[in-house]
């Protein structure tokens, strides 16, 4: 008796031609993996059809999935899952009235934080504007559980500072919440501040009440960028603080963000790049002509030379520094980046039911692509410079962005990179050959 062949289901055929046809769009990752979470939905569908056509979508289908997203899917807030030890606990200062969403998503973010954290949170915020909203945002049970076991304490302060305010407005409101988080830092009662306040005011404030580090004449705004291994990170600085710089600043500038690639990123010897307009060490403007021997002759860091635009992701760098105006441009250049490849890639997917097919099994591995390039989607920025841990978050920081951005805080304050900092300015320098 001769045995008949299962032909495979026609769902499984339209999906089989669908991705043939549309073998571009799946070219997103560099590299193709045999696992992923595409292959096991494809494979769990699959199951309920005949065991045939289980063999011919997986065989088809599984050359096709992304690695790199895989991994994606994987990677969740550190210590969501971990058991955390109470005595590990590191006290944060956190402005509860800085940032657009303040200070509900503020402190919902910080109850997030000690359930997934090893951190205890001091709130700092005015008295009356945070008692209408924990009841308003339904926090009252959870914020009570907290202050029960002495994760979170309430700080009251003064007058806020808004964030159309000037800067300099931080050293009228004394008592602002800023200024009163700060305080907690200078003071040894927490370990590290937090704020998703007025960029120009933390920074101010970071400046007037903790202080400059010896040797730094002006502090810079590291961000961490994403590259294209899922595991590094590329820190860039300065960001924003500082729009014109000195070749002097950018070379402080390198040396910050050494410290902290190699205390905190765990970088054995990181590789340092100047942002230029190409690699010949000729090329560039007055600034970065002038820069580029100063980092050259440093023997405290890996100079690695200069880095184009377009190798600032390429994960050839640990660390690249620029003037605070190119660098904002930058930050703000990615910031965009996710939301139009996800907007083209909507336009290109094809009409009717080959497209709703295609998008239900991108869409969440898209999303993720554009949460990966999306800065706001990493919580925060390191003030680097200043006599303490600060961490400045995006104005529209919410509850998840508050936890990443204190993940942060707190992985700069367990590697205690303030000692390296602070030993950075007892190290001589060598004399500046230009101006």
């Amino acid at each position: 008796m001769t045995s008949r062949r299962t032909k495979p289901n026609r769902t499984i055929r339209r999906l089989v031609i669908w991705y043939r046809r549309n073998a571009a769009i799946t070219s997103l990752a560099e590299s193709a993996s045999a696992a992923g979470s595409m292959a096991g939905s494809v494979a769990g569908a699959a199951t309920s059809v005949a065991g045939a056509a289980t063999s011919v979508a997986g065989n088809v289908l599984q050359p096709l999935v992304f690695d790199p997203l895989r991994r994606l899917q994987q990677s969740g807030i550190e210590g969501e899952d971990a058991v955390i030890d109470d005595h590990q606990r590191l006290w944060v200062a956190v402005d509860g009235m800085g940032g657009d969403n303040a200070p509900g998503a503020i402190l919902e973010g910080c109850l997030m934080a000690v359930e997934r954290l090893p951190v205890r949170i001091r709130f700092v915020a005015e008295s009356e504007p945070l008692s209408r909203c924990i009841d308003a945002c339904g926090l009252r049970e959870a914020l009570e559980g907290a202050l029960a076991q002495g994760l979170i304490s309430l700080v009251p302060s003064g007058p806020s500072v808004a964030m159309h305010d000037e800067a300099t407005v931080v050293r009228r409101k004394r008592d602002a919440s800023i200024n009163m988080a700060m305080d907690l830092v200078k003071s040894g009662e927490a370990t590290a501040v937090y704020s998703a306040g007025n960029s120009g005011a933390v920074m101010a404030a970071a400046i007037f009440r903790l202080g400059r580090l010896s040797g730094i004449e002006r502090p810079a705004i590291g961000a961490l960028f994403p590259t294209r291994d899922p595991d590094q990170q590329v820190l860039v600085l300065d960001v924003g603080a500082n729009t014109d710089c000195k070749p002097t600043w950018l070379h402080q500038f390198a040396l910050l963000g050494n410290i902290y690639s190699r205390d905190v990123l765990q970088v054995s010897q990181p590789r340092i790049g100047l942002l230029n307009i190409g690699e010949e060490e000729c090329k560039g403007n007055d600034l970065a002509l002038k820069t580029h021997p100063l980092l050259a002759a440093e023997t405290r860091l890996h100079f690695a030379g200069n880095c184009e635009g377009r190798d600032v992701l390429s994960g050839d760098f640990d660390v690249v520094v620029c003037d605070g105006f190119t660098g904002n441009v930058l930050l703000k250049f990615l910031e965009s980046v996710g939301g139009v490849l996800l907007d083209v890639l909507r336009a290109e997917l094809p009409r009717g039911r080959r497209g709703k097919v295609g998008s239900a099994f991108l869409r969440t591995n898209l999303m993720r692509i554009k949460k990966r390039l999306d800065h706001a989607e990493h919580g925060g920025a390191l003030l680097l410079g200043v006599n303490g841990i600060c961490v400045i978050g995006h104005g529209s920081s919410k509850a998840l962005s508050v936890v990443s951005a204190l993940r942060l805080a707190h992985s700069a304050a367990s590697h205690r990179v303030m000692d390296d900092l602070h030993d950075l300015g007892s190290t001589p320098q060598p004399a500046a050959t230009c101006g």
